[in-house]
């Protein structure tokens, strides 16, 4: 959620709490959170599907020769995640293109949403990019199964090593393999959480003018540092959109060629 003014006397000084943003509440009534409740992060994540569809769907749904602003958005998407998938995945990855395009768009228009006043970011929470982190890398383990058999191991064995240090380099690879859906869930989640934490400090001395003589000072200072990390904070949500999907890409191209 992008910052919001937040500050208020509490006997000489000032109580924020920018992590109260990242809160999971219950959109209706009070009652504890169950697997089936109706959420804040529910809502935004339908929010950020509704989003998608209304660009790539009907948006771009008279495919005209001259296309829209609309249209053109979504080619340039298109045109931009099937290029990463090719480059890096290779020809035989292309066919899983809608997988990767989901992930990205889906990412990206999470992060964009979160950064509206009063919105939530789905992707700030470690439980919404595990499921994405996990999910992925649990489909890419069995389709190198899947494909090649026992010869998937081999991402594990590098057979150009000399042969006494196969065995360390084995269980090293191991370890970094099932480390990676750790790494590409907390990476999404902790840069995404980072920088609306720190959006939130700074506006919490928004007021500060209201309240105190040195706001005078600290107010434009604080205003001008949210709009610079506001702009920031529009270019983390693509960067990181685009980190967790060629990474996405990366797995994929070692699920379908596994030879080091």
């Amino acid at each position: 959620m992008a910052g919001e003014a937040e500050a208020h006397g509490e006997g000489a000084g000032l109580a924020f709490h920018p992590l109260d943003q990242f809160k999971v509440t219950p959109l209706f009534g009070d009652g504890p959170i169950e697997w089936y409740t109706i959420t804040n992060v529910t809502l935004w994540m339908a929010l950020a599907v509704l989003a998608i569809i209304l660009v790539f769907a009907v948006g771009s749904k008279g495919r005209a020769v001259v296309p829209t602003r609309i249209q053109s958005v979504g080619e340039m998407a298109y045109g931009f995640v099937y290029k990463m998938v090719e480059d890096v995945a290779g020809h035989d990855g292309a066919k899983f293109f809608p997988l990767i395009m989901t992930l990205f768009v889906f990412i990206l228009f999470a992060n964009m949403l979160g950064l509206l006043p009063g919105s939530f970011t789905p992707t700030s929470h470690i439980a919404v990019t595990a499921v994405l982190g996990f999910g992925f890398f649990i489909f890419v383990t069995v389709l190198g199964f899947a494909k090649n058999g026992v010869h998937f191991l081999g991402l594990f064995w590098m057979s150009d090593a000399p042969l006494i240090l196969r065995p360390i380099i084995a269980v090293i690879e191991v370890i970094s393999y099932f480390v990676r859906p750790v790494s590409h869930s907390i990476r999404l989640a902790g840069n995404i959480m980072a920088g609306h934490a720190v959006m939130k400090v700074f506006a919490a001395f928004a007021p500060l003018v209201l309240i105190s003589t040195i706001g005078v000072v600290v107010t434009p200072v604080s205003i001008l540092a949210i709009t610079a990390i506001y702009a920031l904070e529009v270019l983390v949500a693509f960067i990181q959109a685009y980190v967790f999907t060629i990474l996405a890409c990366v797995y994929l191209k070692d699920a379908l060629h596994p030879g080091h």
